[in-house]
């Protein structure tokens, strides 16, 4: 083969690599690299890391989409933006983060904790957080529609405005938190506590309230709730119902042991 020869099949070689690694003129994306140091922006897609201490670290716009990352300490850390879409942070603890429009649908987090936490327009949806901890955390405007969350704590939080419909929510402590306008349509609330709330605003067609707590709760303002769905819910003499509805002679209900 002559020189001429040699170079043309190199070069040929070298355009063909070229051409493998762009997709109609665009570079290919970059695969994962679960080596690579924790940081902003660090792409850990299906990868497994397990017990890190990540502590006030800043994370925004990491990728951690079905990466297995249990029993990780996040506390204090800023993951604005971050794509967490099904992955698995049982025994992970977010607490006092910033998660301010993170993406965790479809997130597996058995007992996770998120007590304090900045979750503003969060994507939870399908999530499955259950007996997890929202303590105190502001969820104003996120989005838990289909979520799995049984025995969770979202005591004191501040959920105003967010969609939580067709979630399942049995036993969840909502005490003290913020529900302005909070949509809870077709979901179960079986025993769910929500007495004392102001629940002006709050949609609940549809929804499930077998034993539902309401003591001295305010449900005049309350949008679609209906006779049927009180007739199996829990109240007392100072909860306030919405015009036309009415207590039922079961009220106030015996105590739940279960």
């Amino acid at each position: 083969m002559t020189k001429r020869s040699v170079s043309w099949v190199s070069s040929w070689a070298v355009a063909l690599v070229v051409c493998a690694g762009t997709v109609g003129g665009a570079a290919a994306p970059a695969v994962a690299a679960c080596g690579d140091a924790v940081g902003p922006r660090v792409d850990w897609s299906g990868c497994s890391k397990r017990n890190l201490l990540l502590s006030g670290t800043d994370l925004s716009g990491v990728v951690f989409a079905r990466t297995a990352i249990t029993s990780t300490d996040f506390r204090k850390s800023k993951l604005t933006g971050a794509n967490l879409s099904g992955a698995d942070i049982t025994f992970s603890r977010f607490d006092d983060a910033d998660l301010t429009e993170a993406d965790l649908t479809k997130t597996i987090g058995w007992q996770a904790s998120f007590r304090k936490a900045q979750l503003g327009k969060a994507k939870l949806g399908m999530a499955q957080i259950s007996r997890g901890s929202f303590k105190e955390a502001s969820l104003a405007g996120a989005v838990l529609a289909k979520a799995e969350l049984n025995r969770a704590d979202f005591s004191a939080a501040d959920l105003t405005g967010a969609d939580i419909s067709k979630a399942e929510l049995p036993r969840v402590n909502f005490a003290g938190a913020k529900l302005e306008g909070v949509d809870f349509r077709f979901s179960n609330l079986a025993r769910a506590r929500l007495e004392g709330l102001d629940l002006a605003g709050v949609k609940m067609g549809g929804a499930y309230l077998f034993l539902t707590q309401f003591d001295r709760a305010d449900l005049s303002k309350t949008e679609g709730l209906r006779q049927e769905q009180l007739d199996i819910a829990c109240g007392t003499r100072e909860t306030k119902l919405p015009p036309g509805l009415k207590a039922p002679k079961t009220w106030p209900c015996a105590g739940d042991d279960e």
